[in-house]
């Protein structure tokens, strides 16, 4: 068995109800790709590789884009509902699921990563790198920090469109903003204040692991704070998928610089799921130039020891 720590979907009250209150999002790749929604068409995909179980994500766009604090509080739960409900119906297809929290609307936020978590059974929460175009270390944010940490589960981050950047359809601009994420909380001292929280970034850390040297020297001479000499360290403590499309080089560099026990098998599915983005995603870990049981660590180990779930 594998886990794929990180695969998308648009449960079906959600996603009627997130168009009924703002009829843009329609437009949007996530709300266009049939996959995302439709559960049968899911489950054919599915079937090409029945040994991996599926952790489910709500797909973009976040809430805060375009929703009131209300209506975001509303979608909220009916998504969490959905995705429990799923996970109990089909546990030979899901694992678990990360819940949707109104990150425009903090206290609401941490009242239903409370009830998701205790009441529903989800195993964390997901964020967007940035809310309403607000970076993540705003002093207003650390109380569902301290939540999430104190509940020892995981805070998934996805990148979402900045748009003061060109629209480049996430091909760089996605990975910039889970860096310049990564970097604001690092910076912030989240993991000062909370030495064991645990965030699950996309695409294997963005430019963290490549930039390693960079992020040493550049922080370690540009701040003379605690914060610019410990920042190479703070960084390596993210937890990182394996959506990097097939890359393996990406993910030696991942490797080498986070460690096995911080990489997680993630495959973006169903996003590009016809294109075999789940195939090349397994053979990109598969051809790792690593012993045969750190892969199992990447493939199932690592996420039943952060979720706190056996297979």
């Amino acid at each position: 068995m594998k886990i794929d720590i990180y695969t998308h979907i648009l449960t079906e009250k959600y996603a009627r109800r997130y168009v009924e209150k703002a009829s843009k999002v329609a437009g949007s790749v996530e709300f266009r790709n049939k996959a995302v929604i439709d559960l049968e068409m899911r489950f054919r995909l599915m079937d090409r590789h029945p040994d991996i179980l599926q952790v489910l994500t709500v797909a973009n766009p976040p809430l805060d884009v375009w929703l009131s604090p209300e209506d975001s509080a509303e979608l909220a739960k009916i998504a969490n509902d959905e995705l429990a409900e799923l996970v109990l119906k089909y546990p030979d297809r899901f694992y678990t699921a990360a819940a949707c929290v109104p990150m425009n609307n903090i206290e609401a936020a941490l009242l239903e990563a409370e009830r998701a978590i205790t009441q529903l059974g989800l195993k964390g929460i997901q964020i967007g790198t940035r809310v309403k175009g607000e970076p993540l270390d705003l002093p207003g944010f650390r109380p569902l920090y301290a939540r999430m940490a104190a509940f020892n589960l995981p805070i998934w981050i996805h990148p979402v469109i900045n748009e003061k950047l060109d629209q480049d359809t996430g091909v760089f601009s996605w990975p910039f903003e889970t860096a310049m994420a990564m970097y604001h909380l690092v910076t912030s001292g989240i993991f000062y204040e909370h030495p064991e929280i645990k965030f699950i970034t996309h695409h294997c850390g963005s430019m963290a692991s490549f930039f390693a040297k960079r992020i040493k020297w550049t922080m370690s001479a540009a701040r003379k704070d605690r914060i610019g000499q410990d920042a190479e360290e703070h960084f390596r403590k993210f937890y990182n998928d394996t959506a990097v499309y097939g890359n393996t080089d990406a993910l030696m560099c991942g490797y080498a610089f986070f460690g096995v026990d911080r990489l997680l098998f993630g495959t973006d599915t169903p996003l590009g799921g016809k294109f075999g983005i789940t195939y090349e995603t397994l053979r990109s870990v598969e051809r790792m130039a690593i012993p045969e049981p750190e892969k199992e660590k990447i493939f199932i180990e690592n996420a039943e020891n952060l979720l706190r779930l056996a297979i």
